[in-house]
Order: structure tokens, then C-alpha cells, then sequence
């Protein structure tokens, strides 16, 4: 069984001074923020929070300098994402941009694309959202119908995307597309690519789809004849498949596969601090963060590294899933919904509504889980 280790890795040096510095930060913004804005988690937009953020240098941590980054290490970037996480920080504006596609733009896009790309997310001024699921494909990510064609002056773009997560907010779209037919008797995996869309481009027609909740955080995006500049390839034409599943790490492994719940969390432990009742299961509960959080700061020390670490980050996001949409019933074992103080209760009525959604994005648990089996020899 090769591939699953998951060394600890000690704090960065300065790591209690970021802590602080970042905690202070967000003592200044907090007391505007409402129980189901807290609850949202990562999945709160606010262009003006982000902003301020970038202002602080803390997107595009670990980016070079000359675009806009910090130069900083993975373990200094985890330190920002769990005190964000950790207060229910709307931090949407600017997640996916500095979680995915500004990681895969500084490695595989060209110069020009990383000069107008990374200075802009860093600052909060482009959105990023992600373009994987068509309607109709369900897992089987490789059977996907949108195409770009090459035409004179660039591609023409023409399909569906559906479950984009911000897509009504973004500026850009990062698209898996097909630009070539897969081979007869090859895989179906081959012929795909990856390119940069403006989601305000003509032919863009942008659908929101209602949640269990009433918001509309997921949309379904058609492309009619979207015609894309020579230059929106990113990395190498026909390689997007392996481009796309190298850089879901960076979407699987972070804090945010376990912490979406983690306000509630908090919440409940100073509800029930005093009632030795709800002692083993709060205790329980902080074990398993704790041990997820050792398993993603593991995972971020191998990126660091330049690891590709697929599998581990697939057990850490198939784990912390399990434990984040668990929550709730585990807060509703110790207290009734009644009993529970306001905001403790408001947070927990969202939670409840839409953690099925959790282990969704980024990838179902089946997928996760037949990654992991084929890692384990099992498949």
C-alpha cells in the first residue's frame, strides 16, 4: 500500500504571530456577520471582505511576487484558510481563484495569462469559478459534451455546464472542453482541454438554480457560439483530463473538506461546556477534527514539497465530508433544537438543510472512494 502516508508537519515558523494577525483581522469584520452568514462557511460571497483581504497579502500566499503573491509556504496558507474557516468567513469571492485556478494558471498557463491573471485574483478583482459537470454526465466526468473548435482567431465554444458553484458572480470560468474526438476504441479521456472563458462574453447565457435553502449558489451556464481569443488554452491542447484531475488536490485536501461545520462546532462546545452529559460526544467530535486537520496539513506540506498527492487528498475530503455533514445530528444528540442558544439554533437550521450538498462538490463520495480502493489494491 504505497502512496497513503501522511507525515505531520511541524507549524511554520511565525505561526502563532500569522494566527493572531489574522484572528485580529477578522475581530474587525465579524460583528457584521449573521449566524447563516457564519454558517455559509466558504460558500459566502463579499467582493468588499475579499478585497480587504488581498489588501493583507493573504490570497496567492505561496505565488511568486512579480505576480502579486506572498512567497509564503502551503503551512502559512492553511493557517489563514482554518481562522477564516473557523469564523464562518465569506470568503467565496476569491476561494476557487486561489484554491485552483490561479495554482493551475501559475503552473501550466503561459506567461502572459499568469501576468493577467494572478496580480487580479490576488487583489480580488477577478472571481474564478469552476466548469466540470454537464447535465446528464453525472460522475463520469470524461463523457462531457461541450467543445471548442478551432476557428480563425481562436475557438468557438459551444455546450453546458451545470452545479457552478458562484457562477452568476465570476468573472472567469476555468472550462473542461473537448477540442478533439476520442479515438475510436481509446480512451474517452483524451481529446479534452482546458480553457479560459469570460463569463461575460456574448453567447454566455448564466441560469441560477434555486438550492433546498432558497439561494442560488449553483447554475447551470450554456455557451452558444462563444468565441474564445487563440490564447485561452490553458496548458497543452488534448492534456486537460490529467491537467484537471492533478489540480483537484488543491480542491480536496484544504480545511474546507472538514470545517464547513466547524462555526456550529464552536457553538455547541460553549453551549454545553458545563453539562458533563455532552463531554464524550464533544469530545469525539474534536478528536476526529483534530485528526483530520493533522491528515490536510500533511497533505499541504507534500504540495509544498511539489507532491501530487491525489489519493490522500481524496481520503481527506471522503473523511471530512462524512464528519462535517455529521455534525448536526451530532449537536441535536446533546441538545434539543429548542434548548439550543439563537444563534446556535439559526446556524443549525441551515447546516441541517444543506450539508447532503457537502460531499458533492468536488467530487461524490463514490468517486473519492474508488480512487481510494484503487490505491489499496481493491479495484
Amino acid at each position: 500500500m504505497t502512496g497513503l502516508r501522511f507525515d505531520l508537519r511541524d507549524p511554520p515558523p511565525g505561526a502563532a504571530a500569522l494566527r493572531a494577525e489574522v484572528r485580529a483581522f477578522i475581530a474587525e469584520h465579524e460583528v457584521k456577520w449573521t449566524p447563516e452568514v457564519r454558517a455559509r462557511s466558504w460558500m459566502g460571497f463579499d467582493r468588499d471582505f475579499t478585497r480587504a483581504i488581498g489588501a493583507r497579502g493573504w490570497i496567492g500566499m505561496c505565488w511568486p511576487r512579480p505576480y502579486g503573491g506572498g512567497e509564503r509556504s502551503f503551512l502559512d496558507r492553511n493557517i489563514v484558510l482554518e481562522e477564516m474557516l473557523a469564523a464562518g468567513a465569506p470568503v467565496g469571492a476569491h476561494w476557487i481563484g486561489d484554491r485552483q485556478s490561479g495554482p493551475l494558471i501559475l503552473r501550466l498557463g503561459t506567461e502572459a495569462q499568469r501576468q493577467k491573471f494572478l496580480p487580479k485574483i490576488t487583489t480580488g478583482e477577478y472571481a474564478f469559478c469552476i466548469g466540470l459537470s454537464e447535465p446528464d454526465s453525472g460522475s463520469d466526468l470524461a463523457s462531457l459534451r461541450t467543445r471548442a473548435d478551432r476557428v480563425d482567431g481562436g475557438w468557438k465554444l459551444n455546450g453546458r455546464k451545470i452545479w457552478t458553484t458562484f457562477g452568476h458572480l465570476c468573472d472567469w470560468m476555468i472550462a473542461l472542453v473537448r477540442t478533439s474526438p476520442a479515438p475510436e476504441g481509446g480512451s474517452k479521456h483524451q481529446g479534452l482541454s482546458q480553457m479560459l472563458v469570460d463569463l461575460k462574453a456574448p453567447g454566455v447565457t448564466i441560469r441560477p438554480i434555486h438550492d433546498l435553502v432558497g439561494e442560488k449558489g449553483f447554475n447551470e451556464i450554456t455557451f452558444d457560439d462563444v468565441m474564445l481569443p487563440d490564447d485561452a488554452l490553458v496548458g497543452q491542447e488534448g492534456a486537460g483530463w490529467a491537467q484537471a484531475t492533478s489540480e483537484l488536490a488543491f480542491e480536496r485536501s484544504g480545511p474546507d473538506r472538514y470545517m464547513s461545520s466547524h462555526p456550529l462546532l464552536e457553538a455547541g462546545i460553549a453551549a454545553l461546556r458545563d453539562d458533563p452529559t455532552a463531554a464524550t460526544t464533544l469530545g469525539r467530535q474534536v478528536a476526529r477534527l483534530w485528526t483530520l486537520r493533522s491528515m490536510s496539513t500533511a497533505v499541504a506540506g507534500m504540495l509544498q514539497d511539489g507532491a501530487d498527492p491525489v489519493r490522500q487528498a481524496a481520503l481527506v475530503k471522503d473523511l471530512g465530508n462524512d464528519f462535517e455533514q455529521g455534525l448536526p445530528d451530532r449537536m441535536r444528540d446533546v441538545i434539543d433544537t429548542d434548548a439550543m442558544p439563537e444563534e446556535m439554533r439559526r446556524m443549525h437550521a441551515y447546516l441541517t438543510q444543506i450539508v447532503p450538498t457537502f460531499s458533492l462538490r468536488g467530487g461524490t463520495r463514490e468517486i473519492m472512494r474508488g480512487i481510494i480502493a484503487r490505491e489499496l489494491g481493491l479495484r
